[in-house]
């Protein structure tokens, strides 16, 4: 028995299932982690550039950077002061423009982060509203609001910020302003034009400079309910993504997506729009790509499923029959710069990475478009003993076990230089977090020099996915399989299997091995799979 649950991803016979951006796999920069240029231990646009040669040769097909703007870095960049240039700890804007066109000679695309929801508390438009009164025009791009209480001493609501304790902070006239992460934040008011106005030109901005498109931060945020209303509940934090809150997700936003969406399309070259939204439900998440809005959003239930055959099947099917309704790609992600690594989310140790190679081929044999975050192809760890001193994630505020530095330490790229070769300059300065010193074998060099490593492991994947044309936007069909295994085909041609059980299973070999996760054998037409693994099988006799 099969089930298909997932029809041609072109709507309507438009051709759109050619456009890069539905099936591209695309690789996430954090920026300072990823390659430090100038000596000093942040990684910068020197850095980046410097390798983007071995992210040519991975074989990916896109990178997004993580904010390098002008930044007092409360946030580590996603706290903006000026939109239109490079902070001097990331480089110049000149090394913007060399690292675009370089990336650009290297087949490689280029998506920046853009922020709107809010800016620094060091914006000139901030600073020009500290120094107005209230009521003041200069006040009305952001969300200033009188308190409650008889003498104004209550927030004006009960809503609280992402990084914990309350969303309002009262300035000395007597006013709060509204900021839903930390106080270094402040919300802008997307219901002044003039916001919409400044966004529209920032990213003309970087367009002119040649990138391919914008990841959203908080897509979903922005608009604001009517009258700002009370949630009612305590741990506001625990309902985003899961139930409707005033503060995200509201109608509105979608028309500032549309109008992005027009301004996108004016541009040659297919520019496209990423969300990061969170909605409560799949059909509200795919509200952020309907053909008139983003290209992508996210797929956090994916990224949040737990190791289980059922669980992983649900998502899968989920996930493509709501992008179907609105005819756009599903889009795949393992982990990122705000959450636990998914080996450490998975087990952690050998379990955790074979978990973590199985579910990268799972990952990368799905319609649609995958992201990989740096490292993930290194079968990094998440660094859990990270010493205090160091700790600077404002996440922290809420709880510190929620902190994000241990996803964010640098990349190893050298077993045998100092700090492992993240400085392109030998003999440099300590990184920004240290790095462990058992991470030699998982440096780059090392794996390079193992056909059987996870980054070779990610490079024959990719590869084939290239040669077989992202397996020619066939359909997924799923196929029966023992109780904890996935199975399925992509076309005439290819076939994924994928053991969650801690044990070996045995099935049908659906054809020829093409790249394994881990040991699998076949005879006499029957595979046996390794526990915890995934094989990608050519089912076309090619």
């Amino acid at each position: 028995m099969t089930e298909l649950v997932h029809a041609d991803p072109s709507p309507s016979g438009t051709g759109t299932a050619t456009r890069w951006w539905r099936d591209a796999v695309i690789y996430q920069v954090y920026v300072r982690s990823f390659a430090d240029g100038n000596g000093d231990g942040v990684g910068d646009l020197l850095g980046a550039r410097g390798r983007l040669p071995y992210l040519a040769d991975l074989g990916v097909d896109a990178v997004w950077l993580t904010p390098f703007f002008t930044s007092p870095m409360a946030d580590f960049g996603y706290d903006v002061a000026d939109y239109r240039d490079v902070d001097p700890i990331f480089g110049s804007l000149a090394d913007a423009r060399a690292l675009i066109d370089d990336a650009h000679r290297h087949g490689l695309r280029v998506i920046v982060d853009v922020v709107p929801n809010h800016t620094s508390d060091r914006h000139a438009w901030f600073a020009e509203a500290l120094a107005a009164c209230p009521g003041d025009a200069a006040r009305e791009r952001y969300i200033f609001r009188p308190g409650r209480g008889a003498a104004g001493e209550l927030p004006p609501n009960d809503w609280e910020s992402i990084f914990g304790g309350p969303a309002w902070t009262r300035l000395p006239d007597g006013e709060w302003y509204l900021h839903l992460f930390a106080p270094q934040q402040p919300d802008l008011n997307w219901e002044n034009p003039e916001v919409h106005a400044e966004f529209e030109s920032i990213l003309r901005f970087w367009l002119d400079l040649g990138v391919d498109g914008f990841r959203v931060d908080v897509a979903h945020g922005m608009v604001k309910a009517e009258g700002l209303p009370d949630v009612g509940h305590p741990d506001q934090v625990k309902m985003i993504g899961a139930d409707v809150v005033p503060f995200f997700d509201q109608d509105g936003v979608h028309e500032i997506h549309r109008s992005w969406r027009r301004l996108l399309d004016s541009y040659p070259g297919e520019r496209i729009g990423v969300a990061e939204a969170w909605a409560p439900s799949p059909q509200r998440l795919a509200n952020y790509v309907r053909p008139d809005e983003m290209h992508q959003a996210f797929n956090f239930h994916f990224l949040k499923t737990p190791w289980d055959a059922d669980a992983f099947r649900a998502v899968v099917q989920e996930s493509l029959a709501t992008a179907d309704l609105v005819g756009a790609p599903s889009t795949w992600v393992l982990s990122n710069h705000d959450v636990k690594r998914h080996l450490t989310r998975y087990g952690g140790g050998e379990l955790g990475l074979r978990r973590s190679r199985a579910a990268a081929l799972l990952t990368l044999s799905l319609p649609g478009s995958a992201y990989v975050y740096q490292g993930e192809e290194l079968g990094l760890p998440e660094v859990l003993d990270l010493p205090e001193e160091f700790l600077h994630d404002p996440q922290r505020h809420r709880n510190p076990e929620d902190g994000r530095d241990g996803c964010r330490v640098p990349l190893p790229w050298a077993a045998d230089e100092p700090h492992f070769g993240f400085s392109l300059l030998p003999g440099t300065g300590s990184p920004w977090l240290p790095m462990p010193a058992s991470w030699g074998p998982l440096s780059v060099d090392s794996q390079l020099r193992d056909p059987l490593s996870t980054l070779n492991l990610y490079r024959e994947a990719l590869r084939i996915r290239r040669e077989r044309r992202r397996f020619d936007d066939a359909p997924l069909t799923w196929l029966d399989s023992p109780e904890g295994t996935l199975a399925f085909r992509r076309g005439d041609g290819f076939a994924c299997t994928v053991n969650l059980t801690g044990e070996p299973v045995a099935l049908p070999a659906p054809g020829r091995i093409l790249l394994a996760s881990a040991g699998t054998t076949v005879e006499d037409g029957l595979a046996r799979l390794a526990p915890d693994s995934a094989v990608w099988w050519g089912t076309d006799g090619a």
